[in-house]
């Protein structure tokens, strides 16, 4: 893939993060969504790739753009596999809460798992802890082990996990055995590599959320050399059924990070759309609005933060108003 990809990626997250702040507490996420996607596909329109949705919004039945297998880019250069939030948390900024982000990642064709819209059971850990969990390890068991990878006690980590009903036994038992616990009402890509950050106070991440953010934080991770495993938890025959249409011969295999993300390159990219452990949130002052991005590359590990400016009226097709 071509290296200047990953800044024609922040530009992506960038339109779709400035688009979406706007509807911030408004208590319309489906607004603010519509906002990210419109802002984001304005923009894939510029860049020069090849590229094929393998995770987007849905089905070309249900989503206008952005849907899986819609084609990208300007037709020419590097052919890639394209996974995309537009925005990942729109019940966050509907209700003015933390950490809602607007992210894409690609890889080399066929590199990315075709993750089927369901649920999937995650752990995520940072590089320290790579190889020292299991997803189906007791959970005293995975706490103890990246305690010990990250040199702390138990008592001082922290895991992250959705704030669900489905999560209550996972809880009982990270409180059992004695690690913290930081509960998010959505956005679990952000809590997924915020495990690789030390800046971000986040050791492990547990519990079940979308198989598409899986892959999502794959890509992250894998530029980290983080960790992410997960499995996928069909709820009834057809979603099953969906799983081996899409070429998953066993949904219930532990999925690791060979299965989620193949090959060596692939670049992640988000932009805060609200304010975050890791990312700022947009900020708007008159007709400018500021950014803060992070982008990051598997092939030579490199991780950028980027800081940004825009005048908003000198690009008035990239940015709903």
């Amino acid at each position: 893939m071509e290296r200047s990809l990953t800044m024609e990626l922040v530009r992506v997250t960038e339109a779709a993060a400035i688009a979406s702040a706007r509807w911030m507490g408004y208590g319309k996420k489906n607004e603010a969504d519509e906002a990210a996607t419109s802002a984001m596909r304005k923009v894939f329109d510029t860049i020069p790739m090849r590229g094929t949705v393998v995770i987007g919004e849905g089905e070309m039945d249900e989503a206008p753009m952005l849907y899986i297998g819609e084609k990208l880019g300007l037709g020419y250069m590097p052919e890639v596999d394209v996974a995309v939030d537009p925005l990942e948390g729109t019940n966050i900024v509907a209700k003015g809460q933390w950490n809602a982000i607007s992210v894409v990642a690609i890889s080399e064709r066929g590199g990315l798992l075709h993750a089927p819209d369901m649920y999937m059971e995650k752990i995520a850990v940072g590089p320290k802890a790579v190889g020292k969990v299991e997803l189906d390890a007791p959970v005293e068991d995975n706490l103890k082990a990246v305690a010990q990878a990250n040199g702390k006690d138990v008592e001082d980590l922290v895991a992250v996990l959705l704030d669900r009903p489905r999560h209550a036994k996972l809880i009982e038992a990270i409180r059992k055995a004695g690690a913290r616990i930081k509960l998010i009402p959505d956005g679990d890509v952000a809590a997924a590599f915020n495990t690789a950050f030390a800046d971000t106070d986040v050791d492990i991440m547990f519990g079940s959320g979308g198989a598409p953010e899986g892959v999502l934080a794959a890509v992250a991770l894998k530029c980290l050399g983080g960790e992410i495993q997960g499995r996928l938890v069909p709820e009834d025959q057809e979603q099953f059924d969906r799983c081996i249409k899409m070429g998953l011969s066993d949904p219930k295999k532990i999925l690791r990070m060979e299965d989620l993300v193949r090959g060596d390159d692939a670049i992640f990219a988000a932009t805060g759309v609200t304010e975050g452990e890791l990312l700022r949130g947009v900020r708007y002052q008159g007709n400018q609005a500021h950014t803060h991005s992070v982008v990051m590359r598997a092939k030579t590990g490199t991780v950028r933060f980027m800081e940004a400016s825009h005048r908003l009226e000198k690009k008035p097709n990239l940015v709903l108003k």
